[in-house]
């Protein structure tokens, strides 16, 4: 057995309520009675976009998250890095860089996922130049369309925010760029996930987890999402706000 079926299955078995002295039986009734979603034949597709200036961490948690929900799902997952320049390098903010073969594509998406990165240092690459650029936001404002979700974290929703995606829309950002998404029409909440039915933003850099975890309890189901925290060793934390057409 290798390290990662060996992983997903102590997580599953975790997840079943066994650690607590749970049942399998007490599981497989939950599934039966629509506690997981249902096995679909479409899969469930994921773009990350990268950027310059792209925060590592705001990149990797939920590339990661929503890549190892497939192993907790009948349902496929298909996760990409896109850029929106097409296939090329780019660096990230603290100088990984990474090549990226995919171009933009957000009609082959059901999930979009905005990163953060470079929001301090306005004149280095990074969302204020994605913004002064003006392609991203643009990009971003022409992809929305029924059945696409557009989610962001940190000050990737700043990026949203260009693109006027936010406006008027329950949302949430990294802490020092809250007054400035008020001041833009977003309507602030004090939340770590902040859940809008076709836009979902959450907080600063370390809630691309809980934004991601959040996006696998939603589209595949709470035993996914928890089968996911057992393998790495991580509990979602903060308040997830949903709109009256989420709850």
């Amino acid at each position: 057995m290798n390290r990662r079926t060996l992983l997903r299955t102590t997580a599953v078995l975790g997840a079943a309520g066994l650690t607590t002295g749970a049942s399998l039986d007490a599981a497989t009734a939950a599934t039966a009675t629509g506690t997981s979603s249902p096995r679909r034949g479409d899969p469930l597709r994921a773009q990350v976009v990268l950027f310059d200036g792209v925060e590592e961490l705001d990149l990797a948690a939920p590339y990661e998250v929503l890549s190892a929900s497939d192993h907790f799902t009948d349902r496929d997952v298909e996760v990409q890095y896109v850029t929106l320049d097409g296939r090329r390098t780019i660096t990230a903010a603290f100088g990984t860089t990474l090549r990226v073969d995919r171009g933009w594509a957000p009609e082959k998406a059901d999930l979009l996922v905005v990163p953060g990165g470079g929001y301090a240092r306005k004149e280095a690459p990074g969302v204020w130049a994605e913004i002064r650029r003006g392609a991203l936001p643009r990009a971003l404002a022409e992809a929305r369309r029924p059945g696409l979700t557009i989610a962001a974290l940190c000050t990737g929703v700043m990026l949203l925010s260009a693109a006027g995606v936010t406006r008027g829309r329950p949302c949430t950002t990294h802490h020092k760029a809250r007054d400035l998404l008020q001041e833009q029409g977003g309507v602030l909440k004090n939340a770590r996930v902040v859940d809008d039915g076709d836009l979902v933003t959450a907080g600063g850099v370390t809630s691309g987890l809980d934004l991601a975890l959040w996006l696998v309890r939603r589209e595949l189901g709470v035993d996914a999402a928890l089968g996911l925290e057992a393998m790495l060793e991580y509990e979602a934390r903060g308040t997830v706000w949903t709109s009256a057409t989420r709850s």
